[in-house]
């Protein structure tokens, strides 16, 4: 798989919580420079990207993040003021206490009322994989699925684990046609990439793809340069 084909399905992400200008900026410089699928940044950057980028860039951001247990009301409306401010693509949170509590009613509505705020907009919904049992993650695949929602996503990062390979592949049996996956969480070889994107992730989210894909390259070129290639 070569590396432009794995960074096309990147969302390159900074969303720790002391994150600077600076970060973000460089960020989103790799971003255009690798053409990553898109930035996954904190919400409060997603109006100065827009403004530095424009259009170069697909600006996508987090809200509910990272516990997702705020009111639906809130949510809509940090998915309002974000679309507003350039973001072209919304990851949201569930709430798990909803999920824990049995009210899937609550969570498919949920999911439902941010989408219509998304209208075209792709709208990614975080399940947290680490914080439940399998019975659980089949029924919110039909859930997300219900609800029009576009993508899938394993975690936030922010979790007792990241993503796993047969979370991806639990997703792929049980969506709905149409709807994607998103592994992010702990994901940091070239080895971990292939292997997400070969048991079906059509994202990737990320922070270390683009160090390590351009990393690799410069000392394969190094290799060549010596060889005399």
């Amino acid at each position: 798989m070569v590396d432009r084909e794995i960074l096309s399905r990147v969302d390159h992400t900074l969303l720790k919580m002391t994150a600077s200008w600076e970060e973000i900026k460089t960020l989103c410089d790799e971003a255009v420079r690798f053409k990553t699928a898109s930035v996954c940044i904190p919400p409060v950057y997603v109006k100065p990207v827009f403004n530095e980028f424009g259009k170069d860039l697909v600006v996508c951001t987090v809200i509910g993040f990272p516990l997702g247990y705020t009111y639906t009301a809130v949510k809509c409306n940090e998915a309002k003021i974000a679309l507003e401010n350039g973001a072209g693509e919304i990851d949201m949170v569930i709430n798990l206490g909803d999920v824990k509590n049995g009210n899937y009613d609550l969570v498919l509505e949920e999911i439902k009322n941010i989408k219509k705020v998304c209208g075209e907009k792709i709208l990614k919904v975080i399940i947290e994989t680490c914080y439940l049992n399998e019975e659980e993650k089949i029924k919110l695949c039909g859930i997300v699925s219900g609800a029009g929602a576009d993508f899938i996503k394993t975690s936030t990062g922010f979790g007792t684990a990241g993503a796993v390979i047969a979370d991806v592949k639990l997703f792929k049996q049980h969506i709905g046609p149409g709807v994607k996956v998103k592994a992010a969480g702990g994901i940091k070889t070239r080895e971990d990439l292939e292997a997400f994107i070969q048991a079906g992730a059509d994202r990737i989210g990320t922070s270390s793809a683009v160090k390590l894909l351009s990393v690799a390259n410069a000392a394969a070129d190094g290799a060549g340069a010596a060889a005399g290639y």
